[in-house]
């Protein structure tokens, strides 16, 4: 667990689908559909969110977009669509890094006080773990400054790997000397 401001950042080995927080991330295509993470999302929400889901229009890679939460325990879902992995240098960690604030900006915008991220890209997207993890920390703790009302952030992780990178990458945080404000 690491602390920045009045903000917990955690993570754990969880089904994203049964933690009880504010809003969950969906790491979806453009289309805001597709398996891994979001098939799991809309089995467990139920039909009434694709059908929200085709009303939004899509999103753009980086960005993000949000609908009810269904039957899941979250109120809420945030579509965010990350990169495929193309080798570096196409972009894709700025792509990945505005998943994460425009989901944060979203949240903030919903008035969501938890949100629970899985590893964006990480799947069938193919993003380097390790480079991914980072990217995430650094963008949360980058963005949690204009978002001071979300008290709480999961990175829900899909195995023991995934989730030793997370606890890695925060104690190492938590490590090191604090900037002044």
């Amino acid at each position: 667990m690491f602390k920045a401001n009045q903000c917990t950042l955690d993570a754990c080995v969880a089904d994203i689908t049964t933690l009880d927080v504010d809003v969950i991330v969906n790491a979806a295509n453009t289309s805001l559909g597709g398996g891994g993470v979001d098939g799991a999302i809309h089995r467990a929400a139920g039909k009434a969110l694709l059908r929200e889901c085709e009303m939004l229009g899509g999103c753009a890679t980086g960005d993000a977009k949000i609908t009810g939460g269904y039957a899941l325990p979250a109120k809420h879902v945030i579509y965010a669509v990350g990169p495929v992995w193309r080798g570096g240098a196409h972009g894709e960690a700025d792509l990945l890094a505005s998943c994460y604030q425009r989901s944060l900006e979203v949240a903030r915008e919903a008035d969501c006080a938890s949100i629970a991220f899985p590893a964006i890209s990480c799947g069938v997207y193919h993003f380097p773990a390790d480079d991914a993890v980072w990217i995430a920390v650094a963008t949360v703790l980058d963005t949690l400054p204009r978002t001071p009302h979300i008290a709480r952030v999961i990175f829900a992780c899909f195995d023991d790997a995934m989730f030793e990178r997370y606890q890695t990458e925060l104690k190492r945080r938590q490590a090191l000397p604090s900037k002044p404000l």
